[in-house]
């Protein structure tokens, strides 16, 4: 079972339909006792960072992602809940996120023949190899709705970068986590190979 934490916003039942659609059996909670028994656990998110944080506290969720995270169980973290793992972020000033992965959010700064958000489908460059991106070539194109992006302070963690304006990390992976800027659940049929992929991973496990 892969649980996908439930704090009250976000495009969680797009996130739980796509994995479904991938093979995946899914829950949608915020039930402690389900994520710490869940394979595998999604992080989504749509929305302001501060609130998501507000949010994660108000619900007891914090340490428990911290802790899905450093013990290393099979974790998917979809555009704001990418961003969420990192140290900060400038959104509305600066404001403290989940601090699994050192570096900050930043924001895209519109300008002629920029629009912000970043809306649509793009194309990403593969920079490592990882099972989360099996099927999954440089040049495919995914779907992004943000305007803020991540800049991680360890380059080795960078799967994919995109082109907008200027070169940004779309997502990061490690030996037991993905996490992307752009939405799988979104993404037709390449999104699907990623979210079958992660269960794949997740059975694996």
């Amino acid at each position: 079972m892969i649980a996908v934490i439930d704090y009250g916003m976000g495009n969680l039942r797009s996130v739980q339909k796509g994995l479904e659609r991938a093979g995946c059996e899914t829950v949608v909670t915020r039930d402690l006792a389900k994520i710490e028994s869940a394979r595998g656990v999604v992080l989504p998110g749509v929305g302001a960072f501060s609130a998501c944080m507000d949010n994660l506290g108000q619900f007891g969720l914090i340490e428990p992602i911290r802790d899905v995270v450093r013990r290393k169980k099979p974790f998917l973290g979809i555009c704001l809940g990418f961003q969420l793992l990192f140290s900060e972020s400038e959104e509305f000033g600066p404001q403290k996120g989940l601090e699994l992965f050192a570096g900050k959010v930043v924001g895209f700064h519109a300008r002629e023949n920029l629009k912000v958000p970043h809306m649509g489908w793009n194309r990403i460059d593969k920079k490592k190899q990882s099972l989360f991106l099996e099927g999954l070539s440089s040049g495919d194109y995914v779907y992004f709705v943000h305007s803020f992006y991540v800049v991680p302070a360890d380059g080795s963690i960078v799967a994919t970068t995109t082109d907008y304006g200027e070169s940004f990390v779309s997502s990061i992976a490690t030996e037991t986590l993905f996490a992307c800027q752009f939405h799988p659940e979104k993404s037709q049929e390449l999104g699907l190979r990623i979210l079958a992929n992660f269960g794949r991973f997740v059975n694996s496990n």
